[in-house]
Parts: C-alpha cells; structure tokens; sequence
C-alpha cells in the first residue's frame, strides 16, 4: 500500500477515534445530566455499541497503520517522537479497557433499573464518575499523540 494511502486511512481512523470519544462523552453526560432514566438508558446502549462498531476496529486500524508507516518511513521506536507516541497509545488503552467494562456495566444497570422500574442505584453514577476520570487521561493522551504526528519533525529534527 502506498505510503499517501496509508497516511490517509490512519488519519481518518484517528479523526473517527477521537470524534467518536469526545460525541460519546458529550452525549452520555448529557443524558446523566438530563436525569431521564429511558434517556440514559438509551444512550447507554448506543455508547457501547458505538465503541464495538467504531472504536474497536480504529484502535485495531492505528497501530497496524502506524507501523507501517513508520517502516515507510525507516523510523524506529528509538526515535522519540515514535516511541512516546507508542507510550502515550498504551496509557490511552489502558484507561479505554476498563471503560468499555464500565460502559457495558452501566448499559446494563440502567435498562435493568429501567425495565423494574427503580431509579438508578448509587453504583450506575459510581461508575459513571470513575468513566469520566478514566477519559481525562486517555483525552489528553489522543491530544499528545496528535501533537506528536504532526510536529514531530520540529521536535526531532
């Protein structure tokens, strides 16, 4: 594959990750704010499938086109704009692996809670904080990676 095409399919991935990120958030909170019980629960169920129709396979897509890029360009992980990009893609994961297990809980909480009738319990807003908290450091991990692509010929030069 060309190096223009890879270059093409790895920004759009990261456009789609970080978008889809910053909508999930904006309209989950949103929903917890409204305190509408089908609209939380509702939104809920959409943040979760929109990170296993969209965010999985770009999180698959980035590094695959990222390091084939970075052969195109005969870079190694021992530059160091590679390397803390790599660094700052991992923290990004790891704070994402425990929010996909959180959104699913709370997708399932809140329909439950809905379809018996009870409010949300202490746990669903529990989880939803600790959510919230886990993206601070993965937003700002997207923004550092960014930063990284497109100035690390400034920085390492």
């Amino acid at each position: 594959m060309t190096y223009l095409s890879l270059k093409l399919i790895h920004i759009l991935s990261a456009i789609v990750l970080f978008g889809l990120g910053s909508g999930t958030v904006f309209y989950k909170v949103m929903a917890d704010k409204s305190g509408d019980h089908a609209a939380i629960a509702t939104t809920s169920k959409h943040v979760v499938l929109a990170d296993w129709w969209f965010t999985t396979p770009t999180v698959i897509i980035q590094p695959l086109t990222g390091v084939l890029l970075a052969e195109q360009l005969s870079a190694s992980f021992g530059d160091g704009w590679l390397w803390w990009t790599l660094v700052l893609y991992l923290i990004t994961g790891l704070c994402w692996l425990p929010v996909v297990i959180l959104q699913i809980r709370m997708r399932d909480i809140a329909v439950e809670s809905l379809a018996q009738g009870r409010t949300l319990p202490y746990l669903y807003h529990y989880y939803s904080k600790i959510w919230l908290w886990l993206g601070v450091p993965a937003f700002f991990g997207m923004i550092g990676i960014t930063t990284l692509m497109v100035f690390h010929n400034s920085l390492w030069s």
